[in-house]
Parts: structure tokens; C-alpha cells; sequence
């Protein structure tokens, strides 16, 4: 494999609506920047980016199964009402951080009735097509460091 490279980009994250779900362009927000081959991305917008160069642009389709996978319906399940003790409040939308045998995993709350809430443990963007338009801003070697430790310093 070819020495891996800093990579810093801006992009634009659209879903197959054309809606915008994230972006670094908005004013207050720094470019992202990741390490090659070290997982920081998602593989289908990563690949897409290997050897681009600073100046290029790119629009980049990500299927589900090269982003945030297809939804998992079994990490849809409901949950007693008493699993969130001192919670007042429980609505759509909220999410909690819950330990799972695995480890800490974030669920995001889909469902509330008087005894049971249903949480969903998929990543928001779990079955969605994503749609980026990045610019890349800089490309570096890394340090023996950044190589080391995985990520960015």
C-alpha cells in the first residue's frame, strides 16, 4: 500500500432528496481532516478520495453499504419506560447513550407510549444514499506519530 497521506477537505453532505445534512462550509466550522486508510471516514467517500489532489473537486455517491450500512432491524426494539429512570421527559428524536455488551452505544428514541420506548441503535444515516460535494484543500504526509496513533493530530 502507498505511504498514506493527511487529507483535508470541505464538503457539502446531501441525501437523495437534495436536503443538506452536513456540511463544513458554514461559517465557525474548520475543514475536515483524516488519515488515509485509518477508518476516520466512511470507505465509499475515502476510495472515492485516494489521490486527489489539492485544488480537485469531487461529487461523490455513497451507497449504504459503502456508508453507514442498511438499517438493522433488529437494533430497533422497544424498551421498558423504567430503563430511562430520571428522564422526565422522553420524546422522537431524543438520543441517550446506552451500555450494551458491546459498549457504550448511542439509540436515538423513534417511539414513545405509556410503558415502552422504542429506541434505534442504527446510525441516523444507516439506508440512505449519501451525496457529497467536497473540495480538496490540502494533502500532506502524515507524521510517524499520526501513522502510529491512527488518526489526525
Amino acid at each position: 500500500m502507498a505511504q498514506p497521506r493527511v487529507v483535508t477537505i470541505h464538503y457539502t453532505l446531501t441525501n437523495d432528496q437534495g436536503e443538506q445534512l452536513d456540511s463544513s462550509r458554514v461559517e465557525g466550522r474548520d475543514p475536515l481532516t483524516y488519515l488515509e486508510g485509518a477508518q476516520n471516514i466512511i470507505g465509499g467517500l475515502e476510495s472515492a478520495l485516494n489521490e486527489k489532489d489539492a485544488g480537485e473537486q469531487v461529487k461523490v455517491t455513497v451507497e449504504p453499504s459503502e456508508g453507514y450500512g442498511e438499517v438493522n432491524e433488529e437494533l430497533i426494539q422497544p424498551v421498558p419506560r423504567t430503563a430511562f429512570e430520571g428522564v422526565d421527559t422522553i420524546e422522537p428524536g431524543m438520543q441517550f447513550q446506552a451500555q450494551t455488551p458491546g459498549g457504550p452505544q448511542v439509540v436515538r428514541v423513534v417511539e414513545v407510549e405509556e410503558e415502552t420506548v422504542t429506541i434505534d441503535a442504527n446510525h441516523p444515516l444507516a439506508g440512505e444514499t449519501l451525496h457529497f460535494d467536497v473540495e480538496v484543500i490540502e494533502t500532506r504526509e502524515p507524521t510517524e506519530e499520526e501513522v502510529e496513533h491512527g488518526h489526525v493530530h
